[in-house]
C-alpha cells in the first residue's frame, strides 16, 4: 500500500495541482522554478542537494542530473555539494533546493499533516561505517573512549546517527574526543594519525572507504549489537546490515543500517514530479553505473517512505506502473 494515508494531504496536494497546467511551458512560469524569467524559453532550474563529492549521494545525484537534463529539454539540473542529509533538508525547507538526498533518521516522527518536503522514492540503505586501521586497538565502540573521532560534519546524517549511537553507548562529549569531519577530511585525517577512528554513513561501496582500504590496512569496526537499542527510541529507522569482505577487501562485519529517501519540495507540479519518479525507475541501470546502490531501487521498495507521505506526482506515477 502507498504511504499516502495523510488524505487531508494528498486532497490538498491535488486541489493545488489542479491549478496548474500539465504542460512543462506552463511550469516555467511558477514561482520558486528558477527564478525570475525574462525569457519565456528559460529552462526550470532543479537543484539537487548531495553530498560529498566521494560519497554515493553525489554520484547518484550527478547521475540523474544528466539524465533529467537529457531527456527533459525544458529541465536544467544543477548539483549542489553539502554536509548531506540535514544540510539538504534544510536547503529543500529554504526553498534553495528543489530535489535532496536524506537519511529517514534526519526526519521529523511526525511531519505533520502538509509537511513542506515529501518523498519521491526510497532509493537504497546507508550502512555505518567506523573506520579504523589495521592495528589499531579499537575493535569494539567502547573502545573509543578517550580517543580522537571524527563523527561526520555538521549538517550530516552521519552526525545525526552518530549522536544517537553514543549516547546509546554511553560515549558522551566527556568519553570520548569528537572531530566533526567531513568524509574526505576524516580520511586524511586517520591517514595522517591525527584521529583515531572515523565514522560515515553510506552506500556500500563508500568510495573513499575503498581508497582507504587499498592504500591503507584497514579495518571496520561492528556495530550489529547496536542497532537494537537504537530502534528502541527510532523504531522502523536502524536494522543489521552485513558488509561482506568482497566490499572493502577486509574482515566482514555487521552494522546499522538506516533508508534513505530522495526528497522533493512538496509545491513543485504533479507533472514535474511524476516526470522525475519515472526516469529515476526507467534508468536504474544507468544509475547503477554511477553507483552500485541506485541499483537497489525497485517500484516496490521505493514507496516505504514513512514518517514521509509520497508526493502525489510519485503516487500518480507508481499507481500507473504497478503490473
Amino acid at each position: 500500500m502507498l504511504p499516502v494515508s495523510r488524505t487531508r494531504y494528498l486532497a490538498r496536494a491535488r486541489w493545488r495541482g489542479a491549478r496548474v497546467a500539465l504542460a512543462l511551458t506552463v511550469l516555467l512560469a511558477l514561482p520558486g522554478l528558477g527564478g525570475c524569467r525574462d525569457d519565456p524559453d528559460e529552462p526550470v532550474v532543479i537543484r539537487i542537494a548531495t553530498g560529498s563529492p566521494t560519497a554515493v549521494y553525489y554520484a547518484f545525484g550527478a547521475s540523474l542530473a544528466a539524465i533529467l537534463n537529457r531527456e527533459l529539454p525544458e529541465v536544467r539540473a544543477e548539483v549542489l555539494v553539502t554536509a548531506a542529509s540535514a544540510e539538504n533538508v534544510q536547503l529543500l525547507n529554504a526553498g534553495q533546493a528543489e530535489l535532496g538526498f536524506t537519511q529517514a533518521d534526519v526526519l521529523r516522527l511526525d511531519p505533520g499533516p502538509d509537511p513542506p518536503v515529501v518523498a519521491v522514492a526510497r532509493v537504497y540503505d546507508d550502512l555505518l561505517h567506523l573506520v579504523t586501521t589495521a592495528n589499531s586497538p579499537v575493535r569494539s565502540l567502547n573502545d573509543l573512549r578517550g580517543r580522537r573521532v571524527s563523527v561526520g560534519a555538521p549538517g550530516s546524517g552521519t552526525k545525526i546517527t552518530v549522536d544517537r549511537l553514543l549516547h546509546v553507548a554511553g560515549l558522551g562529549d566527556a568519553q570520548v574526543r569528537q572531530e566533526q569531519l567531513g568524509l574526505d577530511d576524516s580520511v586524511a585525517a586517520l591517514r595522517d594519525g591525527r584521529i583515531d577512528a572515523f565514522f560515515f554513513s553510506g552506500g556500500l561501496p563508500v568510495r573513499a572507504v575503498a581508497q582507504f582500504a587499498q592504500d591503507t590496512p584497514a579495518r571496520i569496526v561492528d556495530l550489529g549489537e547496536w542497532a537494537t537499542p537504537l530502534r528502541r527510541g527510532n523504531p522502523e529507522v536502524y536494522v543489521p546490515r552485513d558488509i561482506p569482505r568482497s566490499v572493502y577487501g577486509v574482515d566482514p562485519v555487521t552494522t546499522v543500517a538506516n533508508p534513505n529517501y530522495l526528497v522533493v519540495r512538496a509545491s513543485l507540479p504533479e507533472s514535474l514530479v511524476r516526470q522525475v519518479t519515472r526516469l529515476l525507475m526507467e534508468r536504474r541501470s544507468e544509475l547503477a553505473a554511477a553507483h552500485p546502490a541506485a541499483g537497489r531501487m525497485s517500484p516496490r521498495s521505493a514507496i516505504a517512505t514513512s514518517p514521509l507521505p509520497l508526493h502525489p506526482g510519485a503516487v500518480d506515477y507508481y499507481r500507473a506502473s504497478k503490473p
